[in-house]
C-alpha cells in the first residue's frame, strides 16, 4: 500500500523532486524507476537510505504518474510521506534561531498547483523563512506542487491557518509588516520601503486579494506595467517582489558596512 493524502495515493515524478526528497531525509515508500532507463544517482541514494526501489516497464509508470495526476516522470517516480505543515510560530523561530529577519509569503487563495509550487520555489530561492497558506479555499501542498516546487517543496516550510486574517495578526505580533501586492495599489513596489520584517500577501489569481485580507495589510504595493497587460501571473508577482526585498536587505547590509546611516524606518 502507499502512503496517501486527500484519499489519494501521494506520488512525486520527476529526477530533481524525486533526488530532492532523498536528500531531504523525507519519509519514502519506495521508488520506482523505467526499466533501462533508470538515473544511477537515484537508484544508489535510494539504495543508501535503505528505500525500496521497483524497477517496471516504462508504460507502468506512465500509468502510476497519470492516476496520480501528473506528467512528466523522466524515467522516475516515488511514493512519499504526505508533506508535514508547520505552524505559523514555527516559522518566527526560524527566523529567530537564524538570527535573520522574517521573511514570508502568505498566499490568500491560489488555487493553480503550478502557481503555488512555483511561489515555493521561488520562497527558497530569495531565502524566505517560509509559506503561508490557508487551510481551506485555496491549493493545498499536491504531488503536482511538488514537481511544479522543482524539489523546493521539500525544504521550504508551509504554514497551513485556518485563518488568514488572524494569521496576518500573529505575524504583526512578531514584529513583521505586512504588504499587500495589488495592480491598483498607490504604491511601486521599487519605491517601499521593504526592508526588515515582512510578510508580503499574494492573492487569488483571478479576484486578488480578499476585502478582509487587504484591510488586514499595513500597505500594499504594485509592480509597474510598461505593456498592455494589467497585471502579472501570481507566481511572477511573487518572484518580483520577493527579489526587490533582496535586493533592499543587500543595500541596506552595505551600508551598514560602509558605516553608513540606515534610511529612517518606514511610517
Amino acid at each position: 500500500m502507499t502512503e496517501t493524502q486527500s484519499g489519494q495515493a501521494y506520488v512525486i515524478w520527476g529526477r530533481r523532486p524525486v533526488m530532492e526528497a532523498l536528500e531531504s531525509g523525507r519519509d519514502f515508500n519506495r521508488v520506482v524507476v523505467a526499466r533501462g532507463g533508470a538515473d544511477p544517482r537515484i537508484v544508489a541514494m535510494a539504495r543508501k537510505l535503505r528505500v525500496p526501489v521497483a524497477e517496471v516497464e516504462r508504460a507502468a509508470l506512465d500509468r502510476i504518474v497519470r492516476e496520480a495526476g501528473g506528467g512528466t516522470h523522466q524515467g522516475v517516480a516515488a511514493y512519499v510521506s504526505p508533506i508535514n505543515y508547520v505552524e505559523l510560530d514555527d516559522l518566527v523561530r526560524r527566523a529567530r534561531d537564524a538570527g535573520e529577519e522574517l521573511f514570508v509569503s502568505v498566499l490568500d487563495g491560489i488555487e493553480d498547483p503550478q502557481n503555488l509550487g512555483s511561489i515555493i520555489r521561488t520562497a527558497d530561492a530569495a531565502g524566505a523563512h517560509g509559506v503561508v497558506i490557508p487551510s481551506r479555499r485555496g491549493s493545498q501542498v499536491s504531488p503536482a506542487v511538488a514537481a511544479a516546487s522543482a524539489g523546493a517543496a521539500a525544504y521550504t516550510p508551509v504554514a497551513r491557518v485556518t485563518n488568514l486574517t488572524r494569521g496576518i495578526e500573529q505575524l504583526k505580533q512578531a514584529g513583521a509588516w505586512v504588504v499587500g501586492t495589488a495592480p491598483d495599489a498607490d504604491r511601486s513596489l521599487f519605491e517601499a520601503d521593504l526592508t526588515g520584517p515582512i510578510a508580503v500577501v499574494v492573492g487569488n489569481e483571478g479576484k486578488g486579494m480578499s476585502r478582509l485580507v487587504g484591510e488586514a495589510c499595513d500597505f500594499t504595493v504594485s509592480i509597474p506595467m510598461a505593456g498592455r497587460v494589467g497585471s502579472l501571473n501570481a507566481g511572477v508577482a511573487w518572484a518580483v517582489t520577493a527579489f526587490e526585498i533582496v535586493r533592499q536587505r543587500a543595500a541596506n547590509q552595505a551600508q551598514l558596512a560602509d558605516g553608513r546611516q540606515l534610511p529612517e524606518p518606514r511610517p
